[in-house]
Order: C-alpha cells, then sequence, then structure tokens
C-alpha cells in the first residue's frame, strides 16, 4: 500500500463524511479551525506522509468538522521548504484531499506588503501568483493540465469581494509572489518584486496552489498584510510582529473566511 493511500484511508475512516473545503491556515491563523462543530482532531504526526510543522503559530494538526454548515477539514500549520521538507511533502496534504473526494482548496497566508497602499492588518484577496522559489513540485496525481493558467478560481474570489462589501468589510486585491524563505527579503529584492507587479511576499502558498489546480481543485486565496516588505518602511523585521498583527487581524480575517465558505453552493 503506498503512502498516498495509506494517509486517504487514516482521514477517511475518521471522517464521517467527504470534506467539502480543505483550508490550509498560515502563520497565527489557525483560530479558525477552532470556529468548527463536531469536530475531530488528528496529529499530523499520526497521518502517514504528513511532515511536522516546526514554525511559531502552527499546531501541526488537522481538524475536520462542522462550519457554515458545511463538513469541512483545516490544517492548523502547513509545511514549508525552508524547514528542510521536499516539494513532496509540501504539497502532499492537496494530493490526499483530492483522492478524498474534496473540491475546495481554501488557502491563506501572513504576507509582507510591498504594494505601499496596503497596511499591516490589511486583508487582500490573491488574484494571481509569483513562483519565484523557481521550483516546482511534481504532481504524483493524474491531474488536469492547467499549465499558464492563473491559479486562483476568479469566480469564488469575485462573490467573497461582493459579499464582503455588502457587510462593508473592506478587502483588497494583489499579486502574492513566493520566496523560498526563511530570511526576509533585501530591499534590493523587493524593489525588484515591485517592476515584477507582485504587491506581496511569503514563503509559501505558491505550491500547494499549482498542485491544487493541477489536480481540479477550486482554489482562493486570503492574505492577512502582517509586516510591511524590507525598504518600504524604516523598520527591523521580525516573526514575532508577524504573529501579533496576525491576531490582531483575526476577527477582521474570521469573517472573510466564513463569507468565502458560505457563498459555496
Amino acid at each position: 500500500m503506498n503512502v498516498l493511500k495509506q494517509a486517504v484511508d487514516k482521514i477517511s475512516i475518521r471522517c464521517s463524511e467527504k470534506p467539502q473545503v480543505l483550508f490550509i491556515l498560515g502563520s497565527g491563523l489557525g483560530f479558525i479551525a477552532d470556529e468548527f462543530e463536531e469536530k475531530i482532531e488528528i496529529e499530523y504526526s499520526q497521518i502517514p506522509g504528513f511532515a511536522r510543522s516546526t514554525v511559531q503559530g502552527h499546531k501541526g494538526k488537522l481538524v475536520v468538522g462542522k462550519y457554515c454548515g458545511k463538513y469541512v477539514a483545516a490544517m492548523q500549520g502547513r509545511f514549508h521548504y525552508y524547514e528542510g521538507w521536499s516539494l513532496r511533502h509540501v504539497v502532499f496534504p492537496v494530493e490526499v484531499f483530492r483522492q478524498l473526494g474534496t473540491g475546495y482548496l481554501l488557502i491563506t497566508n501572513s504576507a509582507g506588503g510591498i504594494n505601499r497602499k496596503f497596511n499591516p492588518g490589511d486583508i487582500v484577496m490573491i488574484s494571481d501568483v509569483i513562483n519565484m522559489t523557481l521550483l516546482k513540485p511534481e504532481i504524483s496525481c493524474k491531474g488536469i493540465s492547467h499549465a499558464g493558467k492563473v491559479p486562483v478560481d476568479k469566480e469564488w474570489t469575485e462573490k467573497t469581494l461582493a459579499a464582503a462589501k455588502k457587510m462593508s468589510i473592506e478587502l483588497k486585491t494583489g499579486v502574492y509572489i513566493g520566496v523560498q524563505g526563511p530570511s526576509y527579503e533585501t530591499p534590493a529584492e523587493i524593489k525588484a518584486f515591485q517592476k515584477l507587479g507582485a504587491d506581496m511576499v511569503g514563503m509559501s502558498t505558491v505550491h500547494e496552489m499549482f498542485t491544487a489546480r493541477s489536480v481540479g481543485f477550486r482554489v482562493l486565496g486570503i492574505s492577512c498584510i502582517t509586516n510591511m516588505a524590507a525598504g518600504i518602511l524604516a523598520k527591523r523585521l521580525e516573526h514575532s510582529e508577524v504573529m501579533r498583527v496576525a491576531s490582531r487581524a483575526k476577527d477582521k480575517f474570521g469573517k472573510v473566511v466564513r463569507i468565502a465558505t458560505e457563498v459555496l453552493t
């Protein structure tokens, strides 16, 4: 029995039904799963093929339950390439949940603002991505070819933006550029990213998005701007600040994730 099937079997036996949506929750954003009803929790260490989360703000648990009337699953912590995991480890949960029959991926992250119109605490819907990691994951599943296409689902994004506007919740949109990490970027790199059209930068998301798109998921991306990128402000960048801002923005972020889930039919 291969590892993919072992992971699928381990999770499916704990689920009362097929999860409709998979949430991948970034730094300081795992609180979303705390709101699930009828939930069960599985430590990553119990799931074959799953790596371990080592970054502050990532609990390392899979949580499954009811949320906004839908049966969903959430990763409280993701796997980063800079932690020493292979890209196969990074995207493995996406492949597992596609095998489970999940059709939607809602992926979140904490990001550094490059666009000077952004401020810490802003919630930004990802409109497109730039893969500056220069790495492409190998897709083990036989998926649909979407090479060259935007990995984000336009309809889902627009529905979320429209619903948030009706509730007077201000959201922004922007292009997310993914880098390898773990060190923050230099001011010169940020200037280069600006010229490439990036609005925000982070060390995750792109590989999961491309993999999800290739195997048939509909994908939505939401970033919480937790700091301004190097050189934008004369301020030292620290992960502790990322966590503080994510905590302050949690109420608004939670509302947006709830809206994005509710607009799904």
